[in-house]
């Protein structure tokens, strides 16, 4: 099911995976690398640390790592997924050999993978696998058969016109409710139907041109898919400007609105929801959220005035776009790559097959293959360390909630409740995912991909009216990310980017506490950034702040936008402040936590923070080591496409402003560095709010 929570929870965004179909992955099978949390070799101490920080970290791994040419971007997390995919190939291959023996998941896991890498098979099969699909859509009479085909469509994890979705209740966090939100589009974001820009123009241009192709490759006329690209794009577009944009979605408030189903049922008098719940399996529900109303208005007007034969042209589009491209003959496939991967982020070369398939089994069958993966990469004793390392940085934060000048002590009472009431999850879930009743079957790629996400699908609706499982996650074991999320309070932290080069035992604790503490400081900060904040410690969307703190919390998250309105990405577009706020607030909270928390440690450890270390730690203090693994793990190459894209819709800033747009806000680290204040590291003025 694809999946758009009406609160997402709040990742590190150490990769875009997910957001577009194809994963940029090197297209050679990589050799495995020693990679360092700290490696003073990848620096370039001919800059002055106090003028460009970033370029100091960073300089020598940015000269010799360009961009592969099936990569839109490559940095140190590309590094890691890397290094964990040749993990998991090599447990795929294991698994996909036909032997009796295999456990009932490495059957699956093995057969999906064997299956996917078949491509010999998929395109003798042709367009045959998808013809029931595009049948049904054909078979439309009238409009009153949409609920049914939707809820089809729903379980298959296509959303074309709306979404529908289990979350839990933001004013009862113990509670899954339905929920209802607006429709998966083709092109990124609202603003790219909107833009009239001439590149904005071209590009659309050219996601017409790809659905047009599309079309031709099921058995259109180039005339017939030609009209019919216009009529997805046009309908899109109205679908588009019913929409809220991806700031509008930062804030909770703008998607709860908890209401009956019947009173929902007279918003949109022309669609049958209570067929569409009934086909779709839903429990019954008498309330839903439906998190965008005015999305729900302008689809009950676009159904309205469209004719039956063009939401069926609609709906055709939607049902291909939706089905994985690995599932697809080559053709297809290539047409997909060539908009989404070569138009839109400039990359020019598809990804290597075996890789396309290691994430498509991560993703039908993520906790079954994590498991796999955790057996061989994370011990108990890594997730011992992992967390000790965050009970420090909690504790950092419990202090300097203490010491905060502008909070008064009433806020101060309740954000120590919500901090003591985070759950840390380490690694891996407690209770590994069910998955006997998914049938997996070896040489059926549409059929299994389509299989896993009904079964996806189903688990998630019949959560709906049940206590909430706090035990769930929802990222798998392998993946190289992390996240907090609001509504559980929790924060969550993968087996897969506990590893080299962002959590190293290897190293000195300095490197580990500016790496890995970084990422955990920055998650736990997420809640108590400008949304995060918004929820309480059992994840219930209230008001916990005084009026005056929360005034003041606003001037100084107001001091970040603008702060971040001032970089430059790409091209002379600039970082949207207000769309990257809470992860910035997160850059600069966690890096302050991390630090506290490392310089309490080494008190207690007796190091003088004042010596510097040997030739491996590039003859830097200890301090000055922590800042550096910290920018470190943000070294990152980009194609001009990527950034483009990026500034339009992804809320985490352009890796440079992660570095100098953090460090330019911490006096400690200008006393650190010894720079002096005028230095473009060190700014007269600074945002802090944590």
């Amino acid at each position: 099911m694809n999946k758009k929570k009406a609160a997402l929870p709040l990742t590190l965004g150490l990769s875009l995976a997910g957001l577009l179909l194809p994963l940029s992955v090197s297209a050679q099978t990589s050799a495995a690398k020693n990679l360092k949390a700290m490696d003073p070799a990848l620096m370039n101490t001919s800059v002055d640390p106090c003028v460009d920080f970033y370029q100091y970290s960073c300089g020598g791994w940015l000269k010799s790592n360009p961009i592969p040419a099936d990569e839109s971007s490559y940095g140190r997390g590309t590094e890691l997924e890397e290094q964990n995919r040749l993990v998991l190939k090599s447990i795929l291959d294991r698994a996909a050999a036909d032997n009796p023996g295999r456990s009932p998941n490495d059957q699956k896991i093995g057969d999906y993978y064997a299956t996917c890498m078949n491509v010999d098979a998929i395109n003798a099969a042709g367009l045959k696998p998808i013809e029931a699909v595009l049948a049904q859509i054909d078979g439309l009479r009238s409009k009153e058969e949409l609920p049914g085909l939707l809820a089809k469509m729903t379980l298959n994890g296509e959303n074309p016109l709306f979404n529908f979705e289990s979350d839990q209740d933001f004013k009862d966090a113990t509670q899954e409710i339905a929920v209802f939100d607006q429709a998966d589009l083709g092109l990124p974001e609202k603003g790219y139907y909107l833009r009239t820009d001439a590149q904005s123009v071209k590009l659309r241009q050219q996601y017409q041109d790809h659905v047009e192709k599309t079309f031709e490759l099921i058995g259109e006329s180039k005339e017939q898919a030609a009209r019919d690209a216009a009529t997805v794009l046009s309908l899109e577009t109205a679908l588009a400007k019913a929409s809220l944009d991806n700031v509008q979605r930062r804030d909770p408030a703008n998607l709860y609105h908890k209401t009956s189903v019947s009173q929902f049922q007279s918003s949109v008098p022309g669609f049958s929801f209570a067929r569409y719940l009934r086909d779709v399996g839903s429990p019954d529900v008498a309330s839903a959220n439906v998190a965008t109303p005015a999305f729900f208005t302008g689809l009950n007007q676009t159904l309205g005035s469209t004719d039956i034969d063009s939401i069926k042209t609609y709906l055709r589009w939607a049902a291909v776009r939706g089905i994985p491209s690995t599932a697809l003959p080559s053709a297809l496939d290539q047409e997909s790559f060539n908009f989404y991967g070569r138009i839109l982020v400039g990359q020019p070369e598809q990804q290597a097959r075996w890789k396309r398939c290691v994430r498509s089994v991560d993703g039908a069958l993520g906790e079954a293959l994590g498991k796999a993966y955790v057996a061989e990469r994370f011990s108990p004793s890594d997730k011992a360390r992992t967390l000790a390392l965050t009970k420090d940085i909690e504790t950092a934060m419990d202090h300097d909630i203490d010491q905060l000048t502008w909070m008064s002590a009433t806020t101060k009472a309740k954000a120590k409740e919500k901090l003591h009431g985070v759950a840390n999850k380490i690694g891996y879930p407690d209770k590994w995912r069910d998955y006997s009743t998914l049938t997996v079957v070896r040489g059926d790629a549409l059929g299994n991909a389509q299989r896993a996400t009904v079964f996806e699908a189903k688990r998630e609706i019949a959560k709906i009216g049940k206590p909430v499982d706090r035990g769930e996650w929802g990222m798998t074991p392998p993946t190289v990310n992390a996240y907090y999320n609001p509504q559980m309070n929790d924060i969550n932290f993968p087996a897969g980017i506990l590893q080299p080069p962002y959590f190293d035992p290897r190293q000195d604790d300095a490197v580990n506490y500016g790496d890995a503490g970084g990422v955990i400081g920055h998650e736990l900060t997420h809640g108590f950034d400008d949304e995060g904040r918004q929820f309480d410690a059992k994840g219930n969307f209230e008001d916990w702040w005084t009026p005056a703190d929360t005034k003041q919390f606003n001037e100084r998250a107001d001091c970040v936008v603008k702060e971040y309105d001032s970089f430059v990405a790409v091209d002379g577009l600039h970082v949207n402040g207000k769309l990257t706020l809470g992860e910035n607030i997160a850059d600069l909270g966690g890096l302050k936590l991390a630090f506290l928390a490392y310089v309490d440690r080494a008190q207690r450890a007796g190091i003088n923070l004042a010596t510097k270390g040997s030739a491996e730690y590039g003859n830097l203090t200890p301090e000055q080591q922590f800042f550096v693994a910290y920018g470190q793990g943000w070294c990152q190459n980009n194609r001009p496409q990527e950034l483009k894209l990026r500034v339009q819709v992804d809320p985490h800033s352009p890796e440079e402003d992660r570095v100098n747009g953090v460090v330019v806000n911490l006096p400690e680290f200008q006393k650190a560095f010894n720079c002096k204040t005028g230095q473009p590291m060190a700014p007269a003025r600074r945002c802090a709010i944590w």
